[in-house]
């Protein structure tokens, strides 16, 4: 496997405890009791590039990941679905457009999970694209170097999600998956965006930047979010989460594309 790959991840673990120290400067909304250092971490399901590259066996059972966590996203076995975990409750937003309640024996090959505590409040005052918030909210963070996990519960005017039905063996890259995605697009859709913000440096371990994903109140609808249309006066939690802790896929075989190549142009296409 690519050194400079395992260089990166070292690089970026080390960023993020560096980031701690940052960390403790800020102001945080008082909360009712002091929470213990594990609930400051995002955990991490394997990396995005190895997602990337058709690594989509289920190493890990959802029973497992709720341990670590009660609010993230992710996705499933074969790479059925959006993984959407609210409220220690774990979502599977398919490609019929549904939205299931998982099993604990369900499996996951990616996904980042932690447990959610405020710690920031933002106002959005004017109505933004996905575009748009992503570049006006990582602006507005105290620091783009570090992991925050976000949450915004509001009624979006649109909203326009994505799913990826299962794959079948031998696993196609996720780009080459993606082009046989479900698209649905809401008007007027009452829900919660559940996701989180990484680093540039997080390249290659996670989405960097803005990675959300959408469920409705009433469960029925949700998914990966592709673009949406955010509302005046909505307002963005976010939780900062300075410790990084990751577990590796020990099983499945990547596809044989160079685990250092730019994947820029792979994502950007996953993502439109």
């Amino acid at each position: 496997m690519d050194t400079k790959f395992f260089l990166g991840i070292g690089l970026a673990i080390v960023l993020v405890f560096c980031g701690a120290a940052v960390y403790t400067s800020f102001t945080r909304l008082p909360t009712a009791a002091s929470t213990p250092e594990d609930r400051d971490t995002l955990y991490q399901v394997s990396t995005i590039d190895a997602l990337m590259q058709g690594v989509y066996d289920g190493i890990q059972p959802i029973s497992e990941l709720k341990k670590h966590g009660d609010f993230g996203i992710g996705t499933f076995d074969a790479l059925e679905g959006e993984m959407i975990v609210l409220d220690g409750k774990v979502y599977q937003a398919k490609a019929d457009g549904r939205v299931y309640t998982v099993s604990d024996n369900a499996t996951t090959p990616f996904a980042t999970v932690t447990y959610f505590e405020r710690d920031i409040m933002v106002t959005i005052y004017r109505s933004m694209n996905f575009s748009v918030f992503s570049t006006d909210m990582s602006a507005r963070l105290p620091s783009q170097n570090m992991i925050y996990a976000v949450r915004m519960h509001d009624t979006f005017p649109q909203m326009k999600v994505r799913a990826i039905p299962a794959q079948q063996k031998p696993y196609p890259t996720l780009t080459d998956a993606a082009k046989n995605q479900s698209v649905y697009t809401y008007a007027d859709a009452t829900g919660t965006v559940v996701g989180f913000y990484t680093p540039a440096f997080f390249k290659g371990l996670n989405v960097a930047g803005y990675h959300l994903h959408f469920l409705s109140d009433d469960r029925h609808t949700g998914g990966h979010i592709l673009d949406f249309i955010v509302p005046v006066n909505a307002t963005v939690e976010y939780d900062i989460t300075p410790v990084f802790e990751m577990s590796l896929p020990t099983n499945g075989a990547f596809t044989g594309v160079n685990l250092s190549q730019d994947l820029s142009e792979g994502l950007a296409q996953v993502e439109s």
